[in-house]
């Protein structure tokens, strides 16, 4: 049985356009579509006199969510496999208990509960950062969340680090019947400094091959299982962040690993991964690497 692909509501637009992303996403792999909302209403919700025929007003707003979030994923695909429901759980501990049993899990960038200013909710940041399954935050302009550029992006790191990753994103570069591009940033050590001009060219050149060598040997064995999808190498100057940020304002989906650390406690997620989950311009999946 395929395990289902999982996205998080809670009211908000940015929820309702992770609905949208789901759906599609769902229907390109040939998934099952399950639909959470987290409400803790019956928790704390006072008892009510056994001749109340009223619903607590918590449990109405929790059924109208979950009802939204399905009658508008009907609407953009009646034919999907699709189920919904409301959780007693908050919205961290359900979504992370969702994913021991998800392909995927999928939230929008900010929450109903948002504060003014932030540009992740804490929710997406916390799910993203412990989830065992990829996490894709939905955001960006609409044409970039609609698929319109035709351009699956992975950021390669170590070979060892960025497996899962890779892997991840050739998946849905064929689903998606695009071309992946994946790229790898580098840098010239702050220490780096010569006066001769010509030195300081070589030791770049050594440096970028350097970073093409170690794109290669990431990419080796995942290409093999996909032939047919057409790979894209690219190595760039600059710190890591910045490159992927520049890139993803044409891409679709871009996709980085994060490394999950037996027995470490707290949010596992690097540098880049968090800084891409605020900045970029397009959906962003991370894909958990177990080490």
């Amino acid at each position: 049985m395929k395990l289902p692909l999982v996205v998080g509501v809670d009211g908000s637009g940015s929820s309702m356009e992770a609905v949208d992303w789901a759906v599609d996403e769902a229907a390109r792999l040939g998934l099952p579509l399950r639909i959470v909302h987290a409400s803790l209403w019956e928790r704390y919700e006072t008892r009510v006199p056994s001749f109340a025929t009223d619903r607590p007003a918590e449990k109405i707003m929790a059924d109208d969510i979950v009802a939204a979030g399905a009658e508008r994923a009907r609407l953009r695909r009646r034919d999907l496999d699709m189920t919904a429901g409301v959780v007693d759980e908050d919205a961290v501990s359900a979504l992370l208990h969702a994913a021991r049993e998800a392909s995927a899990l999928v939230t929008g960038s900010r929450g109903r509960g948002g504060i003014v200013g932030m540009l992740l909710g804490s929710v997406s940041l916390t799910v993203a950062a412990r989830s065992v399954c990829p996490v894709i935050v939905v955001r960006g302009e609409e044409r970039n969340r609609q698929g319109g550029y035709g351009r699956v992006v992975v950021g390669v790191a170590d070979p060892t680090q960025s497996s899962a990753a890779v892997r991840f994103a050739l998946r849905e570069a064929e689903a998606r019947g695009c071309a992946l591009d994946a790229v790898r940033a580098w840098r010239r050590p702050a220490h780096e400094h010569v006066d001769h001009p010509l030195v300081v060219d070589d030791a770049a050149g050594v440096r970028e091959e350097h970073a093409s060598a170690l794109l290669t040997d990431a990419l080796a064995e995942a290409v093999r299982e996909h032939p047919g999808t057409d790979v894209n190498r690219r190595t760039v100057e600059g710190p890591a962040h910045h490159v992927l940020q520049e890139v993803s304002t044409h891409a679709d989906l871009l996709v980085v690993g994060a490394r999950r650390r037996h027995g470490r406690l707290g949010l596992q997620l690097g540098r880049v991964a968090h800084a891409l989950l605020h900045h970029a311009a397009c959906p962003v999946a991370v894909v958990p690497q177990r080490s």
